[in-house]
């Protein structure tokens, strides 16, 4: 898929009842119909301690998520990828691992596990691991024989001289503090971007790149079919360690975690774009060397510039590949509670634009990192949101819940588990990401049908499970989030010609609070219609020389599945369409459209 974007005057597709011509932009996405699993697929990201919980302790567990593999199956999912089952401490909710080939005894066991990827492929169902390749737990045996400097170990980790007390340099961690934790044992300083029990890894050092690839290769040999690649910039650091600047705009700052610029310090250094193409090559090679016909992926999270970013997926030359696709984080960036339809239409040609020839683009609207959906973008928005990721080209990814509509939990201080946030109780609200993780709303009952435990659940079951749960949503006929969901993922399907290989792309601002978007494939036109505004709105499609039907409506609309538009229509507030029909003469949409003032 490549992507060129021009700037054009839309007459043709947009045109409004005053003075003034409307700018459009148009995407050329034309791409080869014959797709990878990957490049159409729904990937559905599971947060396995708040899924499914087992056997009532609270926790979510493999089993749990086993039970509920015919669920994703019904839903349509393509792949579920696992946040971090390994080994771990806990400290960073798994993120913090001591031993790469283990299960967590939280989650259950390897053959649990092996249960899980066994069950999941009779269903069609992929499985992607979360993987840490940043830094490990300071409980981890590679660390441990480190700080003891233990032969071969040694450099294991990032390892600095210093007086206690005077840190290297002024780094920051991502978690606020110095980035730097002073180890009696070896009277020295290491280094970590993240917390103190989580010590940064050493990839200059080729053992820990060979250990890694090894552990790359274990979970390979267990049947998973990719990794979600996790905190992936900060692989490699400065080898001067030099001081970090200030961010642009900055000349004295007196808190570095607010101003401090990390890129080409401790992120988005060259080396680690190296790291994730040799990654992908041995990934590539297994494949090959295993005589397989289906790939096996690779997906990396970084929030980095666009430009940085896009280098994630190949090397500016083209000639060597590294993740299948990058995270798209432009619409948890970019937008929030007062977003407008610029903010959005912006969010999705600056993606395409930077898009590289070759790659598959992706949409994801939310994680266990951010606030949910409908906390951010409004409740009432959620379908047209989903529907949004599921009209554009390429991968949908969706967070479990959001294709409930499920909004943040509420947690309080001394409930919470983000160790980060945990730091500073005055910010905890702000900066918590517990909310965004409470378990999943399965029905109304007391812990929403996620567990069958006396006690408590790990972290509190949202208050809004007595009217968000799956069991009130899951009805035949009923207008709800996740019959909206089910119906975009058959859409992708039925339609999967028309969704994948289109001649263009069309977005357009009819209004300060309508956008519409275009997919053109032959003879054939999709459009995606949405009213983001507080008051409802008559469009008028004029020009119009074909006659358009329904396809899939938001949950709130009155029009049916399969009827057909009339010539001018009343769009709901916050309703979404999407309907189809015949493209008019000489390559132009064959309506306009307008908002009666």
């Amino acid at each position: 898929m490549f992507s060129k974007c021009l700037i054009v005057l839309l007459v043709a597709v947009y045109s409004c009842h005053c003075d003034s011509v409307s700018l459009g932009v148009v995407h050329d996405v034309r791409t080869t119909e014959t797709l990878d699993w990957w490049q159409n697929a729904v990937f559905y990201q599971i947060y396995p301690r708040s899924f499914k919980d087992s056997n009532g302790d609270g926790v979510g567990d493999l089993q749990g998520i086993i039970s509920k593999l015919p669920y994703l199956k019904e839903t349509g999912v393509t792949a579920t990828w696992l946040s971090p089952i390994f080994s771990s401490p806990q400290v960073d909710q798994g993120y913090d691992i001591d031993d790469y080939r283990k299960i967590d005894e939280l989650f259950g066991n390897m053959s649990d596990f092996e249960e899980l990827v066994r069950e999941a492929k009779k269903l069609g169902i992929k499985i992607i691991l979360d993987f840490v390749p940043n830094h490990t737990s300071n409980k981890h045996e590679w660390f441990i024989k480190s700080e003891n400097k233990t032969p071969g170990f040694e450099d294991f980790y990032i390892w600095r001289d210093g007086e206690e007390g005077t840190p290297p340099n002024n780094w920051i961690s991502e978690f606020g503090g110095s980035a730097w934790k002073w180890c009696m044992k070896r009277k020295q300083y290491y280094y970590h971007q993240f917390a103190p029990q989580q010590p940064d890894l050493n990839y200059s050092n080729p053992a820990v790149v060979k250990e890694m690839k090894d552990i790359l290769r274990f979970w390979l040999d267990k049947g998973v079919d990719g990794f979600r690649m996790d905190a992936v910039p900060y692989l490699f650091e400065d080898p001067e360690f030099k001081d970090a600047p200030l961010a642009r705009g900055y000349t004295e700052c007196k808190d570095l975690s607010i101003c401090q610029d990390k890129t080409l310090i401790m992120k988005d250094l060259d080396k680690t774009y190296d790291m994730i193409y040799q990654f992908r090559e041995f990934i590539d090679e297994y494949v090959k060397e295993k005589k397989e016909n289906e790939t096996r992926v690779i997906m990396t999270e970084a929030y980095s510039s666009i430009e940085n970013t896009m280098l994630y997926y190949q090397s500016l030359d083209g000639t060597r590949k590294g993740a299948h696709f990058t995270f798209n984080f432009n619409f948890i960036v970019y937008l929030n509670q007062k977003y407008t339809v610029d903010d959005v239409s912006n969010a999705v040609n600056k993606w395409l634009v930077f898009l590289p020839k070759g790659a598959t683009s992706n949409w994801v609207l939310g994680n266990h990192d951010n606030h949910r959906v409908a906390s951010r973008l409004g409740e009432a928005n959620v379908d047209g949101f989903n529907m949004l990721t599921a009209f554009l080209p390429g991968v949908m990814v969706t967070y479990n819940g959001e294709e409930i509509g499920m909004p943040d939990g509420e947690v309080t201080y001394e409930e919470g588990a983000d160790p980060a946030a945990l730091k500073n109780e005055t910010t905890f609200n702000e900066t918590s990401r517990d909310f965004e993780r409470t378990p999943f709303q399965w029905d109304d009952s007391e812990f929403a049908g996620f567990s069958d435990t006396k006690d408590k659940t790990w972290l509190p079951v949202g208050s809004s499970k007595s009217t968000i749960n799956l069991k009130a949503q899951d009805k035949k006929g009923l207008k709800s989030h996740f019959n909206v969901y089910k119906q975009l993922v058959n859409f992708r399907k039925k339609h999967f010609k028309t969704v994948t290989a289109v001649d263009y792309l069309a977005i357009i601002r009819v209004s300060d609070t309508i956008l519409q978007i275009v997919r053109q494939r032959d003879n054939v036109e999709y459009v995606y219609l949405f009213n983001m505004g507080e008051k409802d709105e008559v469009v008028d499609f004029y020009k119009k020389t074909s006659r358009y039907m329904v396809l899939v409506t938001s949950s709130n609309s009155n029009r049916k599945v399969m009827s057909w538009l009339s010539d001018k229509i009343t769009l709901k507030s916050h309703e979404c369409l999407i309907f189809h029909g015949m493209k008019g003469h000489n390559g132009a949409q064959s309506f306009g459209v307008s908002v009666s003032l």
